[in-house]
This record gives C-alpha cells, structure tokens and sequence, in this order.
C-alpha cells in the first residue's frame, strides 16, 4: 500500500516552510518514525519522520522547494521487501551509516570525509543521536581547542559554490536561510514602522555579584545543580518594573493599545541557525532558580535545533545580552509587536565617584530602545531607573519595593 509523506501542520503564525535536507533517497528502506526530511521555518527546523515501515517511493518536494501545512512531500511504499542476494542488499542498504555506533546520514558522511574529520568527536541532534549535516557544519564552524591547534591543523571550511570577479577575485555566493531572512526582515520592519528611540543608564554590578560570589555554590547545591547566574536577576527586575510602567509591557494593534496582564519574558539566544527568542511564560511566578533552569534549557536545544515554534512566540518584553559578546555599549532593535526591549552589555571595571571618593566599580551600560508611539520618554526613563534600583539594591526584590 502507498502511503503518502506530508508536512506537519504549521501555526498559523508560520504560513509555509522550505525543504532543508532529504536524508533518504527513492528506493531506501526506512523503519517507522525514522527521520526522512527537515523542514525549515522562520523559526525553527521540524524534523518529519517515516509513518510505517516502508519503501521511499517518491519525492514530490526537494531540497529548496517551499511547501504549505499538511501538503505531501513524498509517498512510501508500505512494507520491508525481502533481500534475497548481496546486489539487492546493497542496493536497499540504509542511508544512514554507521560509524563506531554512531548514526550519520549521507550528507553528514560526505562533509566527515572531505574535512577528514572524526565522527566520533561530533554530537549528533538528529533522532536517536543521528549525525546530520548541520551538527558537521557546526562542528567545522567551531574554534579548535588551543592544545589541538598546537598538534594539528585546522580542518578545512566546507565547500562553497565560489566564482570570480572580472579582476580575478574570488567570491561565494550561498542562499539566505528562512531564518536568517526572517530576522532580517523584522528587524528592517521594527525600524522603518515604529518611533524607535533608545535610553541609557549605567548599573553597578557589584551588589549581585557579590551575592553571587556567596550563594552561588549553597544555591547550586539546593536546586540540584543549576547555576546563579546574572540573567535572572535582570528577569525578576524587568517583571517587577513592567507591572509598574504597563505601557512597557503592552503592544500596538492597529489602532488599538493592547495591555498585557501578564510577563513573557523574551530572552535573546545566539543559535548555530541564527538569533532565536525562546519565551519564559509567566516569569512573575518564577523564582531565581526556575528562571536560571529554564534559560539553560533553552539555551541547549537552541543549540541542538531542537526549540519548538511554541517556545519562540508571544513575549511581551526581551532582553538581549550583547555583553557576552564583549559589547560596550550597542541599541537594540524592538522585537515586533513588543514596545520595548533591554539591552545588557559587558561588565567593566571603571572609577566611579561615590560618597565624594572615587573608586573602583564593575559597570554595565545598560540601553532600553522603545517606540515613542506608545512610551513617552519620561515613562523609558523611569522604567530603567527602576530596574537600576531594583538591582543595585537586590533586596527590593523581596521587599517589592
């Protein structure tokens, strides 16, 4: 019996999607809910597996092609066939090989060999640990560890289609991906729709981190193994700050002013595919500890490409943190349909005047961008110096004061 292969059903938020990878080809045999193909949205990559044992018979919807919610991208043909000779076996041997117990599919193998790299030092993100194409890719793009680089020379960037310019330069030239598109997209739309304005503030660290340098291994200890870290001290202050300045917390729709009754805390993640925001619900109800939880996690799977469309929609407020990157001092663009988002940036020590004498300070500029449409400048100047106090005296907090 021929079954067909569709695409998942996709929000509504996400109208359509694009092939990304086949890691089957026509006539390979599969097993149920094995994966067969990555679908990539602007969002996230949703992985589409073998709904019954089978045959791949067709392929309707290549790497590139763009498809729509519940529409077939192949057909299989229900059932193992028998292998009666070695010719047969091989033609029907799986496309996905084995490598020391590790799973690696096709085009994965083929970027393992011509970087003459060790599969066994590459994590797999794919079903069951499968090695795909993207973890080599993230692989090739990762720093050497400064003891390999001393022993071995750094492996070869993977291919790219190259061509030259009529003086003889070399160029490359690779497809934009949906989400890097996406993002680029919102971003040009959050600065030409929106009365975009940006407000600084200076944050001395040292009260949180002086907590942190005191708590930090009883906090480890009681909340089985999860680290305090400064990120949820700035959550538990935006929460506290957008209850008191709503129109901070609220949206623009149309005409009307949308007031959120609630905190969606976006938090900005770099991922290997690009900027991801992954939501913490209702981050008024979360202590230190669950805040700090739930950004590893988010973190990981950002990472492992494994962030549901769920998890990346409907925050009411973001915060972006260039200052892991080494960032001084930068604006942030609002992320649509929010009115406002915080900017963090690196801690630097610098001669503060305190008490008429100056001393030695680890500093953090901070930056609120906001859309003057909505927020008037007086209500983004003291919606910062709210969450300057909040945590310059961590014990407001508490207090709620």
């Amino acid at each position: 019996m021929t079954i067909e292969i569709k695409a998942p059903t996709l929000p509504e938020s996400v109208p359509d999607g694009t092939i990304a990878t086949w890691y089957k080809a026509i006539g390979d045999q599969v097993a149920r809910d094995e994966l067969l193909v990555d679908i990539e949205t602007d969002k996230v990559v949703i992985e589409v597996v073998s709904p019954s044992d089978g045959t791949l018979q067709q392929i309707h919807k290549n790497a590139g092609d763009t498809i729509v919610s519940n529409e077939a991208i192949g057909s299989l043909q229900e059932g193992l066939a028998a292998v009666n000779d070695r010719e047969s076996a091989a033609k029907l041997e799986p496309a996905v090989e084995e490598d020391q117990g590790a799973m690696i599919s096709p085009a994965a193998r083929k970027l393992i060999d011509e970087n003459s790299l060790d599969a066994a030092s590459i994590e797999g993100s794919g079903k069951d640990g499968r090695i795909t194409k993207e973890d080599v890719l993230n692989r090739l793009a990762a720093p050497a560890p400064a003891a390999a680089e001393a022993t071995t020379k750094p492996a070869p960037a993977p291919m790219m289609p190259l061509s030259s310019s009529p003086e003889g330069r070399i160029e490359e030239r690779v497809p934009m991906s949906r989400l890097r598109a996406k993002v680029a997209e919102r971003m040009l739309q959050a600065t030409q729709t929106t009365a975009m304005l940006t407000t600084f503030n200076e944050l001395n660290m040292q009260p949180i981190m002086e907590i942190r340098r005191r708590y930090k291994d009883a906090f480890e200890k009681a909340h089985d193994g999860v680290r305090l870290g400064f990120m949820s001290f700035f959550v538990r202050a935006c929460t506290e700050a957008l209850k008191r300045f709503p129109a901070v917390n609220a949206s623009i729709d149309g005409n009307d002013i949308v007031y959120h009754g609630y905190q969606d805390i976006g938090v900005a993640v770099s991922s290997p595919r690009g900027l991801v925001v992954p939501v913490l619900r209702n981050a008024d109800n979360m202590g230190l500890a669950q805040i700090e939880k739930e950004i590893r996690q988010y973190g990981e799977r950002a990472r492992d490409g494994k962030l549901a469309i769920e998890d990346l929609t409907g925050s009411t407020f973001t915060i972006s943190n260039g200052g892991v990157f080494g960032s001084l001092m930068s604006t942030p663009i609002l992320n649509l349909p929010e009115t406002a988002i915080l900017g963090m940036h690196k801690i630097q020590e610098r001669p503060m005047a305190v008490d008429g004498e100056v001393k030695i300070l680890p500093m953090m500029y901070l930056a609120l961008s906001y859309d003057h449409r909505l927020i008037d400048g007086r209500e983004a100047v003291m919606f910062l110096v709210t969450i300057k106090d909040l945590l310059e005296e961590p014990a407001r907090l508490l207090l709620e004061i």
